[in-house]
């Protein structure tokens, strides 16, 4: 029945199990039910529901969660997002469960104890470098249902993704003044980069005008009002840990000119027209300047007069004036984005106002010769003209009358060498200057001078120095002078002054004394500091000193020796027998130092000539012999130190004899010969081995082998029973050494060696006391012919066998048993 009515309502069919299914029921409505036992008696009492049943439905726990994924890595976090099951089980999720599990455990954990209903977490405190697994249940009033897929196995380190930079901008962008702009773009990358922007290198800071914004996905420099200054190269960087990248943008903000800049200048001024100047504006307008307005304006009347607007040339012809009246020049510069204030200039009478050149100052003369002379003056007021030509004129002093230098023009330079002047004569110079006006006055005449040739002291010599020093001298050297004062240098006085001294004294009396670039300055006192100068002398008189730089002490003068090595002290020396030897090398130092020769730290053989100059050393040996070779030193010695080279000589020579011949494994027909290597090869390797032999009873040795290389021969076809003697010889490239020879006679015959047991012992007769043995030969007789068989008896259980005879024949009879 239902739960809301009283009637029972019975189900359609009858069951004979303790099971029914109830059908027909409507879902979301509360149902009692009841059952009753029935035998063919009757019907028993009924059992009923204790209560109320609602028709719905069956709860299970929820499905898997689905899409877990990994939104986000860092080293020690990873947060995750999922969805939720496909089905709740029929009843509302209640919590999540997300687990981890370290790879290479078993077991997973909870995450958090909390209770989680957000489809996204973080899982802090994870260790870096570890690589876990997660996974995520959902649970409803039933429980907790099947956990989600694992993930993959996500190890903590930080996300790195280099930066990438999308930008909304061209590289160049024109802005006009008081607009506003703005440079926008998209970035992205792991770890979230920086983001910077620089205008020409300096970093962009925000203010009033500048505003800077940045998301994790986007960037924005915006600039309202924008003014010329902003002009500048933008960048923008954004750079993480594994890079950056760069944009950039040439923004120009343009405006019109600035005005030009004056004052104007009035170049030419005339009575019918005038020509002006001006500089261009400070501050183009970021636009090239396409022309200038020129407009004039008479200072008696208000209206402006247009002149030209077409030129862009910083200068102006002004015509149609009249002449008296007095003029203004405003002039206004134009570009792409409108036209300059204007720069106005001052008043300006029409009228001309020129004349001839006003007269130079006193000119200077200068390079004096005997025939010629430099002359030297200013540039005067050209009075308003160009100046064309320099008119010089001279003359004798004592004279009247001025005469011109030259027909020909002197321009632009203001000076001029006026030639072909009388030797010894005294003479004045002046000068004019003239224009389109004309020529105008002359200047006042230059102090008088003589024509002849100057003399001067000369300058100083050059790079005086000490070269050289003794106990008692010291060497001086030096260069010319660079001037000699147009006069033949005499020659030079040196001086010299004590240290602690002021006076300095003469080394040298007269400067033709030293007519060179050298002086040893002698009588000097050995232990004491000298300072030393030097004087140039020519018919005008001494130069200034030039002096040695540092002081130089007395005394002699001391280098550590030097040896410089010729080819053949190289570090092994190869020398053939009785060719020669030859050492040497070049020495130096000073004093000149002691030479020694020795080898092996002996004195050198006396057959060795040793030469000793005073530049080097030379050591010869002639007809080398193979004694000579060894290491030889060459020791070079002075106070100040010294030293020692060695070269290894080597005499190549023919070897020595082999060592230690032996002959074994001797035949009838052959033997075996053995020997080690010369102790002496002679500097040279073992070509090969000679050996030879020798009946005794002949005198002539016979070669068996010229080009063995091995220290071995079987000496082969020998005649049996005949007495040898073998002998052997190194060779190399120089030629064969002595031979070594067998200390006694080899006799050629096969080795002796017992016989075999004789064969087929056995008896013929026996008796009480002796019994009779035969046998036979044995297989091998040992090399040698059998004498005889030795017969023995052993008493059966004994263990020593009883010599009885030696018997010649195959047969014996044992006696005595």
């Amino acid at each position: 029945r239902e739960s809301d009515h009283r009637a029972w309502t019975p189900v359609t069919y009858t069951v004979t199990r303790q099971n029914a299914t109830v059908q027909g029921l409507i879902q979301g409505k509360a149902y009692f039910f009841r059952i009753a036992a029935e035998n063919i008696i009757g019907m028993g009492p009924f059992t009923e529901t204790t209560k109320e049943i609602l028709i719905r439905d069956p709860i299970t726990v929820p499905d898997r969660p689905e899409d877990l994924e990994v939104k986000a890595v860092t080293k020690n976090s990873v947060t995750l997002t999922w969805n939720p099951p496909k089905y709740n089980g029929g009843s509302d999720i209640t919590m999540y469960v997300l687990e981890s599990r370290l790879i290479g455990k078993d077991k997973f954990h909870k995450v958090t104890k909390e209770k989680m209903l957000d489809r996204k977490f973080t899982v802090e405190g994870l260790k870096e470098g570890d690589t876990y697994e997660f996974r995520v249940s959902a649970c409803n009033i039933v429980g907790q249902g099947k956990p989600s897929f694992c993930t993959k196995p996500i190890t903590c380190k930080d996300e790195i993704a280099p930066p990438t930079l999308d930008l909304d901008f061209r590289d160049k962008l024109i802005v006009r003044v008081g607009e506003a702009f703005s440079l926008t773009g998209r970035y992205s990358g792991k770890p979230a980069p920086k983001v910077t922007w620089l205008k020409d290198d300096i970093v962009v800071k925000e203010d009033d005008r500048i505003k800077i914004k940045t998301t994790p996905t986007t960037l924005c420099l915006g600039i309202v009002k924008s003014v010329r200054e902003d002009t500048g190269r933008y960048c923008v960087t954004v750079e993480n840990s594994t890079g950056s990248r760069k944009g950039f943008c040439q923004v120009h903000v343009v405006d019109r000119p600035s005005p030009p800049v004056g004052p104007v200048i009035f170049d030419e001024v005339f009575k019918d027209h005038m020509v002006v100047s001006w500089k261009p504006p400070l501050d183009d307008g970021g636009s090239e300047i396409t022309n200038y307005i020129i407009e004039k304006k008479d200072t008696h009347k208000d209206l402006w007069m247009p002149v030209t607007s077409a030129t862009v040339k910083t200068t102006c012809k002004i015509p149609k004036l009249l002449e008296g009246r007095e003029y203004q020049i405003r002039i206004y510069a134009e570009n792409l984005y409108g036209i300059s204030d204007p720069l106005i200039s001052d008043e300006m009478k029409a009228k001309d106002r020129f004349r001839v050149p006003d007269a130079p100052e006193q000119p200077i003369i200068k390079d004096v010769t005997k025939d010629s002379a430099v002359v030297v003056w200013n540039k005067p007021y050209d009075g308003g003209k160009p100046i064309t030509n320099y008119i010089v004129e001279k003359k004798e002093t004592m004279a009247t009358r001025w005469v011109k230098a030259t027909k020909d023009p002197i321009f632009p330079g203001t000076k001029f060498k006026v030639p072909d002047l009388l030797e010894g004569c005294q003479y004045e110079f002046r000068v004019s200057a003239e224009n389109e006006i004309g020529v105008g006055d002359p200047s006042p005449p230059s102090k008088p001078i003589f024509a002849r040739d100057p003399i001067a002291k000369p300058s100083p010599p050059v790079n005086p120095e000490a070269i050289d020093k003794t106990k008692n001298s010291v060497d001086l050297s030096w260069q010319p002078p660079r001037h000699d004062g147009n006069g033949k240098i005499i020659g030079y006085l040196v001086e010299f002054q004590k240290v602690g001294d002021e006076e300095w004294k003469q080394a040298n009396l007269t400067a033709d004394s030293c007519p060179e670039t050298s002086y040893k300055v002698t009588g000097l006192t050995e232990g004491l500091t000298y300072k030393f100068r030097v004087k140039a002398v020519n018919a005008a008189g001494e130069s200034d000193p030039a002096h040695v730089p540092d002081p130089v002490e007395v005394k002699d003068r001391l280098e550590p020796p030097e040896l410089i090595l010729d080819a053949n002290m190289a570090r092994e020396q190869h020398v053939k027998a009785g060719d020669t030897l030859r050492l040497s090398a070049v020495i130096k130092g000073v004093p000149f130092p002691k030479v020694t020769w020795k080898k092996e730290d002996h004195e050198v053989s006396p057959k060795a000539d040793i030469e000793v100059t005073g530049v080097g050393s030379k050591l010869e040996i002639r007809n080398t012999v193979h004694e000579d070779g060894g290491m030889y030193s060459l020791t070079v010695e002075n106070p100040a130190g010294s030293k020692t080279v060695s070269v290894k000589v080597v005499v190549l020579d023919k070897p020595g004899p082999p060592r230690n011949l032996n002959v074994s494994d001797v035949r009838s027909d052959s033997c075996y010969l053995t020997w080690m290597e010369p102790e002496d090869d002679g500097g040279s390797v073992i070509t090969n081995y000679v050996v030879e032999r020798k009946d005794v009873a002949s005198a002539q040795w016979v070669a068996i082998s010229s080009s063995s290389k091995k220290r071995s021969h079987m000496a082969k076809y020998l005649m049996e029973g005949t007495q040898y003697l073998f002998r052997v010889a190194a060779e190399n490239q120089y030629g064969r050494g002595p031979y070594v020879e067998t200390l006694k006679p080899i006799k050629a015959i096969d080795p002796l060696h017992p016989p075999g047991p004789p064969k087929n012992l056995h008896h013929v007769d026996v008796d009480k006391t002796e019994v009779s043995l035969v046998w036979n030969r044995p297989d091998r007789d040992g090399g040698a012919e059998i004498t005889g068989y030795l017969v023995e008896y052993q008493e059966d259980g004994a263990d020593e066998w009883t010599k009885f005879q030696t018997v010649p024949m195959l047969d014996c009879v044992v006696t005595g048993l």
